[in-house]
């Protein structure tokens, strides 16, 4: 089998609210859909999601046309090293690592659909027969969020994911009708989003924790030096999640070695292959620590790639990250289960197992093209950036 035909498709789609937090405002998800063509008449999906500019990730996914067609799926990670190396993607490992990954992505799926097997039993099989997700919750008045959270209980949730590190107040507040209406069953996390100093993590961890009894804190503090977290680690109850820091794999290797969290959240498209995702997930398990799989925001597809490493990891977290609960739609002619509830059991069709509706494609690439991309900073700048210009 071999690659003849490499595209990338930039689309956009609205989430069904604004997401907001200490970092982003963003009105919908902007990702490159990849698109692999093999010689046997195999089509291959993945998803590159977005960083910071959607546009230059789409041309880092054309750039690697030359290390990809014409060579086998099944060399992956060769194909991977020639990518990094000899294509200069060491030298912006990021950009390279959010592109490849919907490449890595596209090929696992040629790689299952030639075997007839799902892509986790080409990992080793499933370590259980569910992965559970969280319940995003957003910021708003008292009364809508306890609507978010009266929704999230009909739904079946019982892991409840906030964004604070703006307003200390609000957001306690907020965090008080959040547990009345979860209950003290449900599992409650924050993340500031390396909002606070050391002594201010320590004092609001500490009160939000006897108060609101806190499942873990993502990113309390600035991820670099590690020695900040290292020190709060030292000083709280509560878990601490590293997430932001863990964006290469050598990163993410690093911070496993460093045991700075019990839980470290990120995905494959962070450290640019599943191969190399699942490398760092069973690191985690010998050092103890459990992985929560990370979402930037993404459609059927990266969400679907995710899946199937989280149903083969011997680590996965009961709260795993998700954002189809607010998407608009979707590119797959079916939704996913956690676009409705928190489960999501095996798939057991080949490769990625999920079929991609290439009309939905077509539409929101157009979608894309008319009015621009989603950026993660949305209207908190006066210029609006379409098709590449900023107006």
């Amino acid at each position: 089998m071999k690659i003849i035909k490499l595209e990338a498709f930039p689309i956009s789609i609205r989430y069904t609210r604004k997401e907001t937090s200490a970092l982003i405002s963003r009105e919908g998800v902007s990702d490159v859909i990849v698109k692999l063509t093999a010689d046997n008449g195999l089509v291959g999906w993945g998803e590159a999601c977005m960083n910071s500019e959607t546009v230059g990730i789409q041309k880092a996914v054309e750039a690697a046309a030359p290390f990809v067609v014409g060579r086998n799926p099944l060399d992956s990670e060769a194909i991977a090293r020639d990518f990094f190396i000899g294509g200069g993607w060491q030298f912006q490992t990021m950009t390279g690592n959010f592109a490849f990954a919907g490449i890595d992505m596209a090929m696992w799926d040629l790689m299952g659909k030639q075997a007839d097997q799902p892509i986790y039993r080409m990992f080793g099989g499933a370590m259980r027969e569910v992965v559970r997700y969280f319940y995003y919750l957003h910021w708003g008045t008292p009364d809508d969020v306890a609507a978010q959270c009266d929704e999230g209980m009909r739904r079946g949730y019982d892991t409840y994911y906030f964004k604070v590190g703006v307003d200390t107040r609000r957001e306690e507040e907020l965090l008080g009708v959040i547990r009345d209406r979860i209950g003290p069953e449900s599992r409650l996390r924050i993340d500031p989003n390396q909002s606070w100093t050391v002594p201010q993590a320590v004092q609001i961890i500490t009160r939000w924790h006897k108060l609101f009894d806190l499942d873990f804190v993502e990113g309390p503090v600035p991820v670099e030096p590690i020695d900040l977290t290292l020190d709060l680690r030292r000083r709280i109850v509560p878990p601490i999640c590293v997430n932001e820091g863990m964006w290469r794999y050598s990163d993410a290797l690093r911070l496993i070695q460093a045991r700075a969290g019990d839980y470290l959240c990120f995905s494959p498209y962070w450290v640019g292959t599943l191969r190399r995702f699942s490398t760092a997930l069973h690191l985690a398990h010998h050092a103890g620590q459990i992985v929560c799989k990370h979402t930037h925001g993404e459609f059927g597809i990266a969400a679907a790639a995710g899946q199937h490493m989280m149903l083969t990891a011997p680590n996965a977290d009961i709260g795993n990250q998700q954002t189809a609960q607010m998407m608009a739609d979707d590119v797959l002619k079916t939704r996913i289960p956690i676009a409705d509830g928190p489960e999501w059991g095996r798939i057991e069709g080949p490769g990625l197992g999920v079929e991609v509706d290439e009309d939905k494609v077509r539409t929101y690439h157009e979608a894309f093209l008319r009015d621009g991309e989603f950026t993660p900073y949305g209207d908190r700048f006066s210029r609006r950036q379409t098709n590449g210009l900023f107006i």
